[in-house]
């Protein structure tokens, strides 16, 4: 991975402009998980919106605790911290939502068949591209929040995922046979994820 090829939060939220989700946005070069990172980071005074990218997470995990392979610099792994207005078990709107986003934004911009395997995965080939894990957490005396990770496999070759996942994973520049523009696609999802998430989750 080149510094030029580095995600750079100033670069990301100069093109977001106003906005709820991205209004904050940190760039790390290593975590153990981005939902993690976002933790440590909340308390009652910290805005909804933010955003932490990762190059490289130590601990990705996906659903029921599975490992989330993240190799270093070559996809996109993000968390957003949100306070939506619902009941804390209703989760899974949270998932369906960030899915169908990334879906759909993946579908527009790379003119993908892209499919859904609710609430959690993003298919394409009938193979894995993408995933979300929500977290929620409930805050005394204050709106609960939801941490909504996304993992995207974007500039992978075969050998960059573990053998047992290769049959079942694919990266957007393996669909695409080409490499693809990370930063341009974290902000289209930003972007996306900002104009659905008010009119389905605002207060």
């Amino acid at each position: 991975m080149t510094a030029f090829d580095a995600l750079t939060a100033n670069k990301l939220r100069a093109e977001l402009g106003p906005s709820i989700v991205g209004r904050e946005v940190v760039a790390l070069e290593e975590t153990t998980s981005t939902n993690d990172s976002v933790l440590e980071r909340s308390s009652a005074s910290t805005p909804e919106g933010l955003v932490v990218f990762a190059e490289r997470q130590t601990a990705g995990r996906g659903q029921r605790s599975n490992p989330w392979e993240s190799a270093a610099g070559k996809g996109l792994w993000f968390s957003i911290l949100l306070r939506p207005n619902i009941n804390i078990g209703e989760a899974p709107r949270l998932a369906e939502w960030s899915a169908r986003t990334v879906a759909e934004t993946i579908s527009k911009m790379f003119a993908l068949h892209v499919t859904l395997k609710l609430p959690n995965d993003v298919m394409v080939a009938g193979k894995k591209v993408a995933g979300v894990l929500v977290e929620m957490r409930a805050q005394p005396n204050a709106p609960h929040i939801a941490i909504v990770g996304i993992g995207i496999n974007v500039n992978h070759q075969p050998e960059d995922f573990s053998v047992e996942l290769r049959p079942r994973a694919i990266s957007l520049a393996i669909a695409l046979e080409r490499d693809v523009d990370r930063h341009q696609l974290a902000v289209e999802l930003l972007k996306n994820l900002n104009r659905t998430y008010a009119g389905s989750f605002g207060r």
